[in-house]
């Protein structure tokens, strides 16, 4: 049964947006409801979105979808840039608690019939035992214990308890690789912004990109049609993190393995980034899944594969342009005051042994 009232969380972020507005041009559907803790941006236009500003960590979200007896819930408030967030504790209060409190919503729920819940290959982690590609029944060999990973983890296994207690709900789970697009704020783009952009020494991982208009379409069509089950999204091929960061016009300074923590910290503390362990291990070993399911079973092939994807946000960004001097001290200075700290421990270690 296609779906005829639909709410949205995060719909004041570009993805959540985008979908709303989308879902809002279909006849079909006769109410979407857009929920989010801010206002969406004048440059967002939702169309006959009806936005409702309402906290999923509250309680109070269970009276929202009994309300407008919602039947499709579309789960997009889920974040990965903490500094977007608050923080790390509201990043995974949000992710974690948000998620609790809106399942617990759609589990009193008699009228939601579908649950779609974005969620991210982090889920798998990233270490030097990872097998070539991911598919969608393989475990982490190195379970994730920080950061939004370890959100994503928690979130899934929250999701599938709620899929036990509601079998009558069609639950669909999409791990998205890295979204990237106009428009779309990751990580990974911060991380290719940085004047200087740290590498780890030794190490060129694979990263697996998807276009944030594949993404909307895949979140488009698992909304109107139902797709049950756990599928891997991402875009066709790989790149390279050394073909990234030359296709960004930026500047490699590939740095030993220890110290890459130590500057990850020094960075973070400095405002130019906030990476998690989780996050400066993939920098190391990266992470490439098998899309074999979502072509197949789910029935899209993305129009853009991983470097069409890249391109078009190198384009759309400005990457290549210059950087401001100013900006450039500040990343070296981070960057030199890890290679001393790590020189020193180092000797020190040195000294006692």
């Amino acid at each position: 049964m296609p779906p005829s009232v639909v709410l949205v969380t995060g719909v004041s972020r570009h993805l959540g947006g985008r979908l709303a507005a989308l879902l809002a041009d279909d006849p079909s559907i006769e109410r979407i409801i857009g929920v989010d803790t801010v206002p969406p941006p004048r440059r967002l236009p939702l169309g006959r979105t009806e936005f409702v500003r309402a906290d999923i960590r509250n309680p109070l979200i269970a009276k929202v979808i009994a309300t407008a007896a919602v039947d499709t819930v579309v789960h997009l408030n889920i974040t990965a840039v903490p500094r977007a967030a608050g923080g790390r504790a509201s990043m995974k209060e949000m992710n974690v608690i948000g998620t609790m409190q809106l399942l617990a919503a759609c589990q009193k729920s008699a009228s939601v019939r579908q649950l779609v819940v974005k969620s991210s290959t982090a889920v798998y982690g990233s270490s030097s035992r990872d097998p070539a590609l991911f598919t969608e029944e393989m475990e982490p060999r190195s379970l994730p214990r920080s950061g939004y990973a370890k959100d994503s983890v928690e979130l899934e296994g929250y999701v599938r308890g709620f899929a036990r207690r509601r079998p009558d709900v069609s639950v669909a789970v999409l791990r998205f690789t890295d979204v990237i697009g106009p428009g779309a704020d990751s990580l990974l783009l911060r991380y290719l912004r940085l004047p200087v952009v740290p590498t780890v020494l030794g190490f060129d991982p694979r990263v697996q990109l998807l276009h944030a208009d594949d993404a909307l379409a895949v979140l488009r069509l698992a909304t109107k049609f139902g797709h049950p089950g756990t599928v891997n999204v991402g875009g066709a091929g790989v790149l390279l993190l050394s073909q990234m960061v030359r296709r960004a016009g930026r500047v490699p300074v590939p740095v030993p393995a220890p110290v890459v923590h130590v500057a990850g910290g020094l960075v973070r503390r400095a405002g130019l980034l906030d990476f998690s362990r989780e996050q400066l291990s993939f920098l190391e070993f990266g992470r490439v899944v098998d899309t074999t399911r979502l072509r197949t079973e789910f029935g899209y092939t993305p129009r853009y594969d991983t470097v069409a994807a890249f391109d078009d946000v190198v384009r759309d960004r400005g990457l290549g342009m210059g950087v401001p001097p100013a900006a450039v001290r500040r990343a070296e200075g981070a960057i030199l005051d890890a290679v001393r700290a790590a020189a020193t421990a180092g000797s020190a270690g040195a000294r006692r042994g």
